[in-house]
């Protein structure tokens, strides 16, 4: 009997030293991302304008347009950063690079509304309720819904005419595994409004993709291209991963990710059946590297490291580990956190452009944004952390 307190007191002060070291981690990721955040607003506010920061190249910061799918990110990050310390100031800098994206609520040439209406006016009027900001979410859905196509059950992704790069793919209806993450827009205007439409048209999309998307192994195609005629899959292939068979490290982090919050606003058991079923078949993978930083495709191991991966996943593992109390979703998480709060990927503050994190990768095939900072890396961590100290 002696012998089992020893044991049992042994886990307890294991379990309380590994809380202890993730504890002081995202304490002090918390004062980094102060410093890096302060530094970034400042160099992205010229003449009472807010540019949006994406990534920092060869020493320069690079701004998109409001119209980029990434243009929401920072202003969730300045949302998170607010959640996080209840500094006011960082609610003040949020709205301004909020309202910059005033326009994208009527935006109905691409899928990405989700991302970037949800992380900037959702976080918004989740945290602060600006009244202003439920209809800029309502009318956002709207136009995201422009995008169903009846047939096929599905939301575009892109479109194929005069749209660059996409209209060379020979695509009629691309649907990217990415999609996933924009309906959580239409769960949340349904249950601001209660109308069961934006409801069923997510739903619907959930379904197709968990149909259509999936390999027996649970791992993921990047697109599928639907025919608008009668709904069949003309193509399953890959426009960012290393080969249309390859699973594309984010593409699996978003299909993680968007199952397990398909669950939290459905309850269908389906979809959290197969959040599990990737989570496995991403924590088993032979090709995870020790330090739970995927490769940005896990078939090209010993290649680029992928850190917006890891923070997508790692969010979206805390909130499957709330959902189903299994502890190893906790675990892998806190250790991809660990991972991430840390050299090589963890910035030193006043370095990086302002950026937190190092080492993600945009799109290899495209040869874009390729082992550099990335806005999203940086804005799932920072939700990951909100989420492991609210665990």
């Amino acid at each position: 009997m002696k012998r089992y307190y020893l044991i049992l007191a042994a886990a307890f002060a294991a379990t309380a030293l590994s809380c202890t070291n993730i504890d002081r981690a995202i304490e002090n990721d918390i004062e980094v991302a102060k410093v890096q955040l302060a530094d970034l607003v400042k160099a992205s506010t010229v003449e009472n304008d807010y540019l949006i920061p994406s990534s920092y190249i060869d020493g320069k910061i690079v701004f998109v347009p409001e119209d980029d799918w990434v243009s929401g990110f920072f202003a969730g990050s300045l949302w998170y950063m607010y959640e996080l310390t209840g500094d006011e100031k960082w609610a003040e800098d949020a709205v301004h690079f909020t309202e910059k994206l005033d326009t994208i609520q009527y935006l109905k040439w691409h899928h990405d509304i989700g991302f970037m209406i949800n992380d900037s006016y959702g976080n918004g009027y989740r945290l602060k309720n600006i009244e202003p900001y439920r209809q800029v979410l309502i009318n956002a859905a709207q136009s995201l819904a422009t995008r169903f196509r009846p047939v096929a059950g599905i939301i575009q992704s892109w479109n194929v005419v005069n749209n660059g790069w996409q209209s060379e793919r020979g695509w009629e209806c691309p649907v990217i595994i990415d999609n996933m993450m924009n309906l959580d827009l239409f769960f949340d205007v349904t249950e601001m409004t209660g109308d069961s439409t934006y409801f069923n048209l997510a739903v619907s999309h959930a379904d197709k993709t968990l149909e259509n998307h999936f390999r027996e192994d649970n791992s993921c195609f990047h697109v599928v291209d639907y025919s608008l005629a009668d709904g069949s899959v003309r193509r399953r292939c890959t426009a960012q991963g290393a080969a249309d068979d390859s699973s594309w490290a984010r593409g699996q982090a978003w299909a993680i990710y968007g199952y397990t919050n398909a669950y939290m606003n459905t309850g269908y058991q389906r979809y959290l059946d197969h959040a599990k079923n990737v989570a496995a078949f991403i924590l088993n993978h032979p090709n995870l590297p020790e330090d739970m930083v995927p490769y940005w495709d896990f078939d090209r191991p010993g290649e680029y490291r992928d850190v917006s991966s890891a923070a997508i996943i790692a969010s979206a593992l805390y909130r499957l580990y709330s959902i189903t109390g299994d502890k190893s979703y906790f675990e892998a998480a806190d250790k991809m956190i660990l991972s991430l709060s840390k050299a090589p990927y963890l910035a030193e503050p006043g370095t990086n452009g302002g950026f937190l994190l190092k080492h993600s990768v945009g799109s290899i095939p495209h040869g874009s944004y390729i082992d550099v900072p990335l806005n999203y890396a940086d804005y799932y961590f920072l939700e990951a952390l909100i989420r492991r100290k609210n665990l």
